[in-house]
């Protein structure tokens, strides 16, 4: 079990609390608000079936990691989930740049969900008849209060975040139900779907926004060092978590779609909120609102979670000051990271819109994944399948990987379209980020240190 230094110089590790239920809570706890917003702008670029095609799409794209994932975390069981995978099969750069990816996806996200849950908190303050209710103060504090939760300990965390996400899961389920998918009594998908208004180049320019039906399921393999049985639980939850995805959002585009115009859906900020106001019933759009507030809750939660325990690796690593890389005597968190990055996210979410925090997630989550579908052909040729023991073999090897580049290389294309200058400016941030790591920061990197995995020599090496 790797270990951190604590404040009175005792060793001390964090804690293997978890199991499979609360792996899935962190994995679709952290995407399931995707299906309560976000996702719609895609309808926006294309129109409703160029946002199905992207639904589908992305699945797939996710499917792939969450195979690979499942086979490498397995095996490489340590907190950072992908940065830890990539310092033992990559090297030090390459890890150091999918710290950052990681860090920069979930605080964006978190970011995303508390300006979300600050705009449904003023929108249905104002239905209410309180005009001046601002979104600020409700940012502020939802950001606060998971931190603190976070600091206090991963068991907690991640039991909160099971009951969030259930609720969240149920209400999408319900919804459904209610709007009597097998009559045309609501749903009227013969007047509102209109086919592909911006043609073929809409449905690319969709797939953009469509990662936000399941952006950030890879984040269960960060809690690969407080799983009680990572070779049963990652795998598990992981796959579990993404089958419940696909199911939510299958759902959600069904719902909306039938209610309201693309026109109008394209732009919504909570479209499934919407969506039960549309149907009339009271008692569903108050459990629509809990279902909202909830998901964004339970997705910042986990995003704190996992963005902290990137930091934190990386610190304990050298790859960042060392006393970010401390675990709470007491609570057995690393409570510097989760207090670093609360400011980070703030800014970002008291300052900056909606749509470009998320495609800086989108953009950090998808130089990941692009990654990956490199390491585990490297993975598979450094440590054949009978060299070490893995938890979980993902099947058809190197299928899966070419799949997930070529759906990331559209993608990229399809991001570019509508936000071109960002995904420049950020491909630029993280060549200057990789000069600063080697010149200045790799002299402090012990690598003789930083290696947890018990391997034999990689093969041909």
């Amino acid at each position: 079990m790797s270990q951190a230094t604590a404040v009175q110089g005792e060793k001390i590790s964090l804690l293997r609390v978890l199991g499979p239920a609360h792996i899935w809570a962190l994995g679709v706890g952290i995407v399931l608000v995707g299906e309560y917003m976000g996702w719609n702008f895609a309808v926006g670029k294309g129109g409703a079936f160029a946002a199905l095609i992207a639904c589908w799409f992305a699945g797939l794209l996710y499917t792939c990691v969450a195979m690979i994932d499942s086979e490498v975390t397995s095996t490489v069981a340590a907190a950072g989930g992908q940065y830890a995978q990539a310092k033992h099969i990559v090297g030090p750069v390459m890890a150091f740049n999918v710290g950052l990816y990681l860090v920069f996806a979930y605080t964006m996200l978190e970011a995303a969900n508390a300006i979300t849950l600050g705009y449904l908190v003023q929108t249905v303050g104002s239905m209410a008849g309180f005009e001046n209710v601002h979104d600020k103060p409700f940012i502020v504090l939802t950001i606060m209060f998971l931190a603190w939760l976070n600091y206090r300990g991963v068991y907690t965390t991640l039991t909160f975040n099971l009951i969030l996400t259930a609720t969240a899961f149920v209400a999408i389920i319900i919804l459904f139900s209610f709007s009597k998918p097998w009559s045309n009594d609501m749903l009227r998908h013969s007047e509102l779907l209109t086919g592909l208004p911006y043609g073929f180049i809409g449905v690319v320019a969709a797939l953009h926004f469509g990662l936000w039906y399941y952006l950030g399921i890879e984040g269960t393999c960060q809690a690969a060092e407080e799983v009680r049985s990572p070779a049963r639980s990652l795998p598990l939850g992981t796959m579990a978590g993404m089958i419940t995805l696909l199911l939510a959002a299958t759902m959600t585009w069904y719902v909306c779609t039938g209610l309201m115009p693309w026109e109008y859906l394209g732009q919504a900020v909570t479209p499934l909120f919407d969506a039960a106001r549309l149907t009339g019933s009271q008692p569903l759009m108050v459990l629509l609102f809990v279902g909202t507030m909830f998901s964004t809750m339970a997705s910042a939660n986990g995003c704190i979670n996992d963005a902290s325990r990137a930091w934190f690796s990386m610190g304990r690593d050298r790859y960042l000051p060392t006393w970010f890389g401390a675990v709470h005597p007491k609570n057995r968190t690393p409570f510097r990271s989760i207090v670093f990055l609360v400011p980070v996210a703030l800014i970002f979410a008291y300052f900056a819109p909606l749509d470009q925090v998320i495609t800086f997630s989108i953009l950090s989550g998808l130089l990941g994944y692009t990654y990956m579908s490199f390491q585990v052909i490297m993975f598979r040729k450094k440590w054949p399948l009978d060299v070490i023991k893995r938890g979980y073999i993902h099947p058809m090897h190197p299928i899966p990987a070419i799949v997930l580049l070529t759906l990331c290389s559209v993608t990229y294309f399809a991001v570019f379209l509508g936000y071109g200058t960002q995904l420049v400016a950020m491909m630029l941030f993280f060549a200057i980020a990789s000069i600063w790591f080697h010149f200045h920061r790799y002299r402090y990197v012990r690598r003789g240190d930083q290696f947890s995995m018990q391997w034999p020599r990689p093969v041909g090496y």
